[in-house]
């Protein structure tokens, strides 16, 4: 007996002071999922009031027992939302904490609510509308991003700046064709998440375990009533599906990317060295130290939030990789990286938003540098090709030329005598100097998509019509 005594003390001592009750508090701990996933409750509700008005509809239950469940979960989600339901951890998760009340509530009908469903295509129903209703919520926001940019762009279609290659000035360009850039990028955004609406619209509901069930249910009643396309096609898959999940991470990573590149941007406009944009207080912190600083925190807070967001894509695809089907528990640890990369999704872009909306464009600034670096050197040997018949890599070789030159005296392009440019080329006329302003440089590219502002103004006119 003394052995016994001995070894359960031992026991509790391995387990440390947070599983003092030894095994049982750790298989508790590591099976509840209630502390993540009651964020499903409505959506839990929503489907469990589309089975049950289905099985009375079918004859599996009665209309009595259908109208005890409606009435006793439309409860429930009244004490949830006001805060008045307690959750129980020893009830493991969202589904039997809602079934336990319901029965406290309504007696014995409330059993029969799980005919012919299982916890499987139950918890595979509540995440597929949660992410749904998630992905229409960032089509909304995406669609104010770039709202936002077309004001950008529309106000500062001739506003020119320097256009950047390996963050080195290479060619002028306008604020507005910079900020339509960003217009295409979160539009792709837009319409992944719009893919993605379409490929998760099928209703898991009714394929039970995974073998699908004997009762005379009826899928398609149950999809529609839950704002679905059509009910899923095969129960095994269905179950063991997290693809949904997966593909809104992937979308989240990849639109976590383009805002952190803005973001970027972002940090490097405002610095003094830059002077392009700066941002307002709302969006700005001081140093506690030097008085003179104003960070752009919510710009690198943005940029880290992408961090957060690819690991939650690395974590599921993970978790995922290596599961025979159709369900494992393995599957329990999905929610926490949507519910995460959710959250810091939606911050990004209504950050982001809010930023874009309210930076101060330095017009001057961004006119003063996008004339540095020699930017309108490609226009010099456009010109050399289209009006002294030069083959381009010729008229490269005299630009090269000029360029050094004009380095040699610390001067512009525009600022090099004629007769400098004629020594270098005999064919060079002072029409040339008419290419050689950033102005003249960026009113020149007409081409469809490029930078004179004609162009910026057609793309936003587009985007417009669709946004």
């Amino acid at each position: 007996m003394a052995d016994d005594t001995t070894d359960t003390k031992s026991s509790n001592q391995m387990w440390g002071g947070r599983f003092a009750s030894g095994p049982d508090a750790i298989m508790e701990e590591i099976n509840a999922s209630i502390g993540f996933d009651k964020k499903l409750f409505a959506q839990d509700i929503r489907g469990s009031i589309a089975h049950a008005t289905m099985l009375a509809h079918q004859g599996i239950i009665s209309a009595d027992d259908k109208d005890k469940i409606v009435h006793g979960l439309n409860t429930i989600l009244s004490e949830i939302e006001s805060g008045n339901f307690e959750f129980s951890r020893q009830l493991e998760d969202i589904h039997m904490n809602v079934e336990a009340r319901l029965a406290t509530l309504i007696g014995p009908a409330a059993g029969r609510l799980h005919t012919a469903r299982s916890r499987n295509d139950q918890v595979a129903l509540d995440f597929r509308l949660w992410v749904k209703e998630e992905l229409e919520k960032t089509e909304q926001m995406l669609t104010g991003l770039i709202a936002a940019f077309l004001d950008r762009a529309e106000e500062h279609a001739e506003s020119v700046m320097p256009g950047f290659t390996h963050l080195q000035t290479a060619q002028p360009v306008t604020f507005g064709h910079h900020c339509m850039a960003y217009v295409e990028m979160f539009g792709r955004d837009r319409a992944r998440v719009r893919h993605a609406i379409e490929h998760l619209d099928e209703s898991p509901i009714g394929a039970a375990a995974l073998a699908g069930t004997g009762y005379p249910i009826d899928r398609h009643m149950t999809a529609k009533a839950l704002g679905f396309r059509e009910p899923t096609r095969n129960s095994i898959d269905t179950v063991s599906d997290r693809d949904f999940a997966i593909e809104f991470l992937s979308i989240a990573a990849i639109a976590g990317m383009h805002l952190s590149r803005l973001a970027e941007e972002i940090v490097i406009w405002s610095t003094p060295q830059f002077g392009f944009v700066r941002l307002s207080d709302a969006f700005s912190t001081g140093s506690s130290i030097m008085p003179q600083k104003k960070n752009p925190d919510a710009a690198e807070l943005v940029r880290a939030k992408t961090g957060r967001i690819n690991g939650s894509l690395v974590a599921l695809l993970t978790i995922m990789k290596g599961l025979p089907l159709a369900y494992s528990k393995d599957m329990q640890e999905d929610k926490e990286q949507v519910f995460d990369a959710a959250e810091s999704l939606e911050l990004a872009i209504a950050a982001m938003t809010g930023m874009v909306r309210d930076m101060t464009v330095n017009t001057a600034r961004m006119k003063a540098a996008a004339g540095s670096g020699y930017s309108t050197a490609t226009d010099l040997a456009d010109w050399l090709v289209r009006e002294a018949g030069l083959p381009f890599r010729d008229a490269h070789h005299v630009t090269g030329r000029a360029v050094a030159l004009a380095e040699s005296k610390g001067c512009d392009l525009a600022e090099l005598p004629l007769s400098d440019l004629q020594a270098i080329h005999a064919d060079i006329t002072d029409k040339v100097y008419d290419v050689l302003t950033v102005e003249a440089s960026v009113a020149s590219r007409k081409s469809f998509g490029g930078t004179a502002p004609s162009e910026v103004r057609r793309q936003i006119a587009f985007w417009r019509a669709r946004n």
